[in-house]
C-alpha cells in the first residue's frame, strides 16, 4: 500500500532550526516519524504567507527551497525527493521515503510565467494558488473577491501548469475560483488539504456542489486534519477560550528567533495547553473522508494532514506516525484493503499519473 500525504508545511519548520532526521518531541513531522507511520512520501509545501511583499514571499520560498534540499542531503539516502510518479514509485520499490515538493500560495511567482517555470524546474511539482488573501492569480476564500475567480493572468498560469505537467492545487481558493479551474484545466485539479462544508461550515471547506465537479472532472480532495475545519463546535472552543491569538503571538516570537531556549519553551508549553482542549478526533477525520466517498465515491478523496501548519492536531493523529489509525477506522466501518489503498494514496498517485500524461499530450 503506498500512503501519501498530500501536504504537510514542513518546509517553514526545516527554516525554524528542527533536523528531520531526529524524533522531534514537538515536530508534527519528521522522517523518523514518517517511517514510523508507514507514510511512503509526502508533499512538503513552501508555505508563504500573504502578508509578505512579492519579493519577501520569493526569497523566503528560495531559503526554504534551499534547506529542503540540505536536510534531504543530510538523509544519505534514506529519504529522496521525487519530481513525478515514477520517481515515487520507484523509491517505495526501493524502501525509501519520498518527498515531493508543492508551493503553497503563488505570490512567489510574482505575475511571471518565467518564475513558475524556474520554479518548476527547482522541482516544484503542484501549486496550491493562493492563501488566504486574494492574489495576483485568484481569489481566496478568505479574500475580497478581487478578480471573481482566475484573474487573467491566474488564467495563463492554469494553462501553463497544465503543459508543465504541475499539479494545480485549488485549497484556499474561493468557490468561483475552483469553477474557473474545473472550466479551464484540461488536467484533473485537487483540493491538497480541505474538509467538507456540510460538516462543518468553516470557508476553507468545499461545498457538496465543489466535491462533485471536482471528482466529475477526474481530480480529488484530500481531507485536512485541522480541528477548525473538522468541527463548528471545534470553533466556539477556540475562539471563546482565546488561546488562539496567544499561540499565535508566541508562534511569531519562536519563529523570529527558533534557536532562544526561552521561545522555544514558551512555544512548547502553548502546545501542551492547546492539546488540553476538548479536540476532534482521528474518526473526525474518518467521518469527513466518508462524507466524500458518499458525494464522489471512494476513487476522489485522500488525505491531506496539513502537519506542520496546524496549531493543533485531533486527539488520535498528534502527528504522522499516527496515520495507521485511519486505515484501522476504515477497516472497522467495513472498508476492503482495495479501497483503503485508495484513499491512503492510490487516488492522488492516479491524479499525478493523468497529470502528467496531459502534460505530455500538449
Amino acid at each position: 500500500m503506498l500512503v501519501l500525504d498530500s501536504h504537510c508545511d514542513s518546509p517553514s519548520q526545516m527554516v525554524r532550526a528542527r533536523s528531520f532526521m531526529e524524533n522531534n518531541v514537538w515536530g508534527q513531522v519528521d522522517f523518523p516519524k514518517m517511517k514510523a507511520g508507514g507514510v511512503d512520501a509526502a508533499f512538503f509545501a513552501l508555505y508563504n504567507s500573504p502578508a509578505l511583499t512579492p519579493d519577501e514571499s520569493t526569497r523566503y520560498v528560495l531559503q526554504m527551497l534551499s534547506e529542503l534540499y540540505d536536510q534531504i542531503d543530510a538523509a544519505e539516502g534514506r529519504v529522496e525527493l521525487a519530481f513525478n510518479s515514477e520517481e515515487l514509485l520507484e523509491n517505495k520499490k526501493r524502501g525509501l521515503t519520498s518527498v515531493l515538493i508543492t508551493m503553497e500560495n503563488g505570490a512567489p511567482i510574482q505575475k511571471s510565467l518565467s518564475l513558475l517555470r524556474m520554479f518548476y524546474r527547482m522541482g516544484v511539482i503542484g501549486m496550491t494558488l493562493t492563501h488566504n488573501a486574494d492574489n495576483e492569480i485568484c481569489d481566496s476564500c478568505a479574500g475580497q473577491r478581487r478578480w471573481g475567480g482566475l484573474s487573467p493572468f491566474g488564467r495563463e498560469v492554469v494553462a501553463e501548469m497544465n503543459r508543465l505537467g504541475m499539479l494545480i492545487d485549488i485549497a484556499h481558493c474561493s468557490d468561483d475560483t475552483v469553477r474557473d479551474c474545473l472550466e479551464l484545466s484540461k488536467a484533473p485539479i485537487v483540493s491538497t488539504h480541505s474538509c467538507c462544508r456540510a460538516m462543518a461550515s468553516h470557508r476553507r471547506n468545499l461545498s457538496d456542489e465543489l466535491i462533485k465537479a471536482i471528482s466529475e472532472k477526474g481530480g480529488m480532495v484530500a481531507i485536512n486534519f485541522y480541528p477548525r475545519f473538522l468541527s463548528d463546535a471545534f470553533c466556539t472552543e477556540l475562539d471563546s477560550c482565546g488561546l488562539e491569538d496567544e499561540a499565535d503571538a508566541i508562534e511569531a516570537a519562536f519563529i523570529a528567533d527558533p534557536r532562544n531556549p526561552e521561545k522555544v519553551k514558551a512555544w512548547v508549553d502553548v502546545q501542551n495547553r492547546l492539546l488540553e482542549l476538548d479536540r476532534p478526533s482521528y474518526v473526525d477525520v474518518v467521518n469527513h473522508i466518508e462524507h466524500v466517498i458518499d458525494i464522489a465515491g471512494i476513487d476522489y478523496v485522500g488525505v491531506g494532514s496539513d502537519f506542520d501548519g496546524i496549531a493543533v492536531p485531533p486527539s488520535g493523529l498528534e502527528n504522522i506516525s499516527c496515520f495507521p489509525v485511519l486505515w484501522e477506522e476504515l477497516r472497522r466501518r467495513g472498508y476492503s484493503e482495495k479501497d483503503i489503498e485508495k484513499v491512503a494514496g492510490g487516488n492522488l498517485l492516479r491524479v499525478l499519473k493523468e497529470v502528467e500524461r496531459v502534460s505530455k499530450a500538449l
